[in-house]
């Protein structure tokens, strides 16, 4: 005899069964999608192109390296290259990681003396890239991207042109022209730096105004940016509406003349910010008020051990994720400078590690934190190292990657894509 009630059972049994078959295939899907890292690098010009300016020594690179990333030991498994001879050498992923953008550090597109920016499609199972469109930066030799948290704008720091620009993401993720450029001015700061190590002829980018790096911070409501040449940190309203900038209440404020503001970070919980001078060899620590974008300066720090005397030119700085921490790169030095964060924000030296390579241009934690990964430009490698949670030290794991005239590590994580 036919039992309906029976038959709802075992269908519905059957249903469920069918569902956590699909969300266990899923759960196995996303759990084999890759973390991947892009290697952003200072590449040749390809065949049939014009020549391009980019940073000394130049050509290594290939263009954007792709690797899958060994989520257990940090390791990093060569997935090809998109070959690009215009020096993608920085890279920024939007947040559904679905979308890839580069600097292209060049000084021309075509007869125009500017550099360019390109759009790249993230393929959601490989992590193969696919360009989208190439589009000119508004200034020579773009250093710096990064995407507003609105998704809807990226933000460019020219270095060669001294100046940024706004460039609308479309809903395809291609790019549109520029919608705003913004030329630096002001008076050049000193060649020789006030806050330089003893000895040093750590000379760099004080000949004219050199946008290095812009940032917004995490409400959308201020963008930052830096220029080296006039020792300054710009601070900027944002229209998430028309994607337009203007000054904020106090519109820049002056690091010590010649040290070279070159890259900032924001601390996790957004009161604090930390820049890091090129030619001075210190990191300067900031209270950030979020209301107005002002920044109050509170401690300057060298990166550098006691007793060093010589030239050096910093690079990176970043907090570690969970904000107990801060990480220096020292070019020339080549270590990681590594530096305690106190209760009110106030910054200790901790040690220092060698970097394994020869001039670290910038380094990256992955996304769990545990590992740090540092491109020794000169040395044509990335160099892997992990994090000691509790102190804050880094040990090598004797895990190179080759990578010509490595400049930056963009990670991406598949499986977490929604």
């Amino acid at each position: 005899m036919f039992d309906r009630r029976h038959f709802l059972h075992g269908t519905t049994g059957f249903a469920t069964a069918m569902a956590m078959g699909t969300f266990s295939r899923l759960q196995a899907t996303q759990q084999e999608r890759p973390l991947m890292a892009y290697v952003g690098t200072f590449s040749s010009p390809l065949k049939d192109t014009l020549p391009t300016q980019v940073d000394l020594p130049p050509g290594n690179g290939r263009g954007i390296h792709l690797f899958q990333i060994n989520r257990r030991d940090g390791s990093m498994i060569p997935s090809g290259t998109f070959d690009l001879g215009t020096s993608p050498s920085c890279l920024a992923a939007n947040r559904a990681r679905t979308h890839l953008y580069s600097a292209n550090e060049t000084d021309r597109v075509g007869n125009n003396r500017e550099g360019s920016v390109s759009s790249f499609a993230i393929d959601p199972n490989s992590g193969e890239l696919k360009l989208l469109n190439t589009v000119r930066a508004g200034g020579a030799g773009p250093t710096y991207v990064a995407v507003h948290p609105s998704q809807r704008y990226l933000l460019v720091a020219n270095y060669f042109g001294g100046s940024i620009s706004v460039l609308p993401i479309l809903a395809d993720g291609r790019l549109g022209e520029p919608s705003q450029t913004i030329q630096d001015e002001g008076e050049i700061g000193p060649t020789r730096a006030q806050n330089a190590p003893q000895g040093s002829f750590a000379i760099s980018g004080h000949d004219r105004t050199h946008a290095h790096m812009i940032e917004s911070d995490a409400s959308g409501r201020f963008v930052l940016h830096i220029d080296l040449g006039l020792d300054r940190i710009y601070m900027w309203a944002f229209d998430i509406q028309t994607g337009k900038l203007s000054p904020a209440a106090t519109p820049f404020i002056s690091l010590p003349p010649g040290d070279g503001p070159r890259h900032f970070h924001f601390h996790p919980n957004g009161k604090w910010l930390v820049s890091i001078q090129e030619e001075g060899s210190t990191l300067v620590r900031f209270d950030y008020d979020s209301a107005t974008g002002q920044l109050t300066p509170r401690q300057t720090i060298s990166t550098l051990p006691p007793g060093y005397a010589g030239s050096n030119f910093c690079s990176e700085v970043l907090f570690s994720h969970d904000g107990r921490f801060v990480y220096a790169g020292n070019r020339l030095h080549d270590s990681i400078g590594i530096f305690s964060v106190g209760p009110h924000g106030e910054l200790s030296y901790v040690g220092e590690e060698w970097t394994r390579g020869d001039y670290p241009r910038s380094f990256a934690f992955d996304p769990s934190g545990r590992f740090l990964y540092c491109c020794n430009q000169r040395a044509d490698h990335v160099a892997v190292f992990e994090v000691d949670q509790q102190t804050g030290k880094l040990r090598f794991t004797g895990q190179y990657a080759p990578v010509g005239n490595p400049s930056m590590v963009c990670f991406v994580d598949l499986a977490d894509r929604r």
